[in-house]
């Protein structure tokens, strides 16, 4: 165990799904990226990463169960030149849409 416990496996891309928008409209996931269990500042680091790394046009969704975390992500998105589609909560976590522009 290391200063700060041990190292929990952070899966930061995965590919592909579709998801259902509050107004029916459904998008292609280009990259899903897994913050659960995670806290600030790394899921909006990990965020910017995966906005920097898809195309234009391209669709994020950010998984996330810190509430600060979920408050922070939208705003980041004008700094990186995204929007925010949507947040969703789910049982156990928000699901935040973003789309690089």
């Amino acid at each position: 165990m290391g200063l700060f416990g041990s190292k929990k496996k952070v899966e930061e891309s995965v590919s592909g799904g579709v998801a259902v928008l509050a107004d029916g409209t459904k998008i292609g996931i280009a990259r899903r990226v897994d913050c659960l269990g995670v806290s600030c500042p790394r899921p909006q680091l990990m965020t910017k990463k995966a906005v920097g790394e898809v195309a234009v046009g391209d669709i994020i969704e950010v998984l996330a169960d810190n509430p600060s975390s979920v408050e922070a992500l939208p705003p980041l998105c004008d700094e990186l030149d995204a929007t925010h589609l949507e947040t969703v909560k789910a049982s156990n976590c928000w699901h935040i849409y973003i789309r690089k522009d």
